[in-house]
């Protein structure tokens, strides 16, 4: 394809979307974009003047604007509600309501699908197969069925074409992004290209049904033997590209106050279970279910928490477990100066930045969050706000963390739905702490050392075979001046490693003073 005939093909795309966005009178996105408020005016001549639409707020219509755009659009809705730093705390809010649900499409055309992966009849791989699905989203829908051996199990199966209209619509994503940082300097801050590579990274996982099954996998794994969270058990017999089997799982929606109470549970234990839950996935493992609003999330008769849909998942690293473990700490004890030294100390905000004056701007983020009642507290929210202020200390976004951001507000949302009254983050304060204790603590650092250490004296042969080396192309050429450019000649052949080199040279000359001293 060539580049005249992409752009083309988006540029009318582009007007399609903003007579839509017209139609639900949400043409307000594109008022920010340089050179095309004539398009804005001309668009919103069509905007349907429906008094329904008028007492929508503005994230409310975009949201109705981007289901009727449908599938892509309605994941890029999700993805932009982690963006508040972007879009603003009120529409994130909106976007994050985004629901993702479409009519089904045919039985036939589900069986089909199966039978074409999995090389089976499906009167083969199960004994029974519901023609009615229980959920339809815009890349697939769940059949329940049962299994010849007689396991009862729920089938999801991807959308006809969907895979390549999810590729037509991302490379649109990836058009605008690349021209949003070339022609709009102030949002290259926010990364839009990297955002669309996340969206787009997402996308492959729930494209690829196996790399689904994957994921629940590794979850399951994380918990194996605790009975107080539970991942439904993967079919790899009859799990495909485009099919997934897996067990069928019972329970009460995790919104649902009314029906927990009458099953008698206490809301306040269950809180404390997901709080802790929470936390083990993101700081425990780094391995978190990035989409745990209330449908994916159900409390089994024994009290035991089960997720389901794992096609959105958010990874954090170590580093990026520390500085959000620091960070919050910091913050639920109010101490904003050391919040601004965990962002200078990552690395996320420039040195050039003054920490004073991003140690005030955290507490004026902090101090209206906390000054609320403890059950009103949302870390989630002050997260949000965090990164909306960022743009004036050159702040680059740090997408690892946007998902977990979402994630946080979900689960939020749940917990002030079974009990208002309590905070489940302050439940989780404890677990935070002790972590912080046993991985940044005195004896976790003295651990790290010691880690480091033996790094270093397992590879010590290699280093001294690389000083033979020197030795001998030394010789070989007459004697060699040890001078800067000389080392770095000696570097891009592959005998020395520059960075390490002075490492070694300490600890030969510390290890010459130990068996001396000895």
């Amino acid at each position: 394809m060539t580049r005249a005939w992409r752009a083309g093909r988006h540029l009318a795309r582009l007007l399609s979307i903003a007579a839509i966005l017209a139609r639900y009178d949400a043409v307000f996105p594109l008022e920010r974009v340089n050179g095309t408020r004539w398009i804005v005016a001309l668009f919103r001549i069509f905007r349907r003047r429906d008094r329904k639409l008028r007492d929508l707020r503005p994230g409310q219509r975009l949201a109705l604007a981007l289901q009727a755009m449908g599938p892509s659009f309605i994941k890029l809705g999700q993805a932009l509600a982690t963006r508040a730093d972007l879009i603003g705390e009120e529409m994130s809010g909106d976007l994050a309501e985004l629901q993702d649900r479409l009519p089904p499409f045919p039985t036939s055309e589900a069986r089909a699908a199966i039978e074409r992966e999995l090389g089976k009849p499906v009167a083969e791989l199960y004994a029974a197969f519901d023609d009615e699905p229980v959920a339809a989203a815009s890349i697939a829908q769940v059949h329940f069925a049962r299994t010849a051996e007689g396991e009862a199990v729920a089938v999801k199966v991807l959308r006809p074409g969907i895979a390549a209209a999810m590729a037509r619509d991302l490379d649109f994503f990836a058009w605008l992004a690349q021209l949003a940082e070339r022609w709009q300097p102030s949002l290259r801050r926010l990364k839009p290209v990297a955002v669309v590579e996340t969206l787009a990274d997402s996308v492959r996982i729930e494209m690829d049904l196996r790399l689904e099954a994957a994921a629940a996998d590794e979850l399951r794994e994380n918990f194996a033997g605790d009975d107080g969270f539970r991942v439904p058990k993967i079919d790899w017999t009859r799990t495909a590209r485009r099919v997934l089997t897996l067990e069928r799982v019972g329970g009460i929606r995790a919104d649902d106050r009314a029906g927990l109470l009458a099953a008698g549970f206490d809301l306040h234990d269950l809180l404390a279970r997901a709080a802790a839950n929470f936390f083990y996935q993101v700081f425990r493992d780094g391995f978190f279910h990035a989409d745990m609003h209330p449908g994916n999330l159900f409390i089994a008769p024994d009290g035991a928490l089960i997720a389901v849909d794992f096609g959105i998942m958010g990874r954090l690293d170590r580093a990026s477990r520390f500085y959000l473990a620091d960070m919050l700490v910091a913050f639920l004890n109010r101490d904003y100066r050391r919040v601004a030294e965990v962002h200078f100390e990552a690395g996320y905000v420039p040195r050039s930045q003054s920490l004073d004056n991003f140690a005030q701007a955290a507490r004026a983020i902090g101090e209206p969050i906390f000054g609320r009642p403890l059950a009103e507290i949302s870390l989630g929210r002050l997260l949000a706000q965090l990164f909306e202020v960022t743009e004036q200390f050159e702040m680059e976004t740090q997408p690892q963390l946007l998902l977990l951001q979402k994630t946080m507000v979900l689960i939020e949302g749940i917990g002030r739905q079974l009990d208002p009254g309590t905070n489940m983050w302050l439940l989780a304060r404890p677990l935070v702490e002790e972590w912080m204790r046993a991985n940044r603590g005195p004896e976790a650092r003295i651990a790290d050392i010691v880690t480091q250490s033996a790094e270093l004296v397992e590879r010590l042969p290699v280093t001294l075979r690389r000083i033979e080396d020197v030795l001998t192309i030394i010789a070989d050429e007459g004697g060699v001046p040890l001078h800067p450019d000389a080392l770095e000649a000696l570097a891009k052949r592959g005998a020395i490693d520059l960075v390490g080199l002075p490492l070694w040279i300490i600890a030969i000359a510390l290890a010459a003073i130990a068996i001396a001293l000895w």
